[in-house]
């Protein structure tokens, strides 16, 4: 697995950027805020990981943080958002979100990371306020 890097949503455009992502969020992300997230469960992982999120859709997509993903929302409820997600690089990764409270997600994800297959579940859970750049 990739180190993680910041995962950010804002670019030059600053607010304006930030209001495009807030409305093209799915809507089982909707309840869901930036922040700090402490996520659980990554593999090679002896510890839980402390990540600034500036989009919580691009949570989806961990495995390939900090690289240049297409990401499309295939499913969207009020509880579960199903995202498939294409990189530059090759890989892919197919991803479940389910807000189990509006500061918890479950996610499973899988899909092609380096030329290898990757399959797991994590758990993200917002723990406080950071600044995501």
């Amino acid at each position: 697995m990739r180190g993680l890097g910041t995962i950010s949503a804002l670019g030059a455009g600053g607010a304006a950027a930030l209001l495009l992502v807030a409305a093209a969020r799915p809507s089982a992300l909707a309840q869901t805020s930036p922040g700090l997230w402490e996520i659980s469960g990554l593999p090679n992982a002896g510890t839980a990981v402390r990540q600034c999120v500036a989009n919580t859709a691009l949570l989806a997509r961990v495995e390939h943080s900090g690289l240049a993903c297409k990401q499309v929302v295939i499913s969207d409820t009020a509880t579960t958002t199903v995202i498939d997600y294409t990189c530059t690089n090759g890989g892919f990764g197919h991803s479940k979100l389910t807000l189990l409270t509006p500061r918890s997600l479950r996610i499973e994800t899988q899909g092609i990371s380096a030329n290898y297959p990757f399959k797991y579940v994590i758990q993200a859970r917002r723990i406080g306020e950071c600044t995501a750049h």
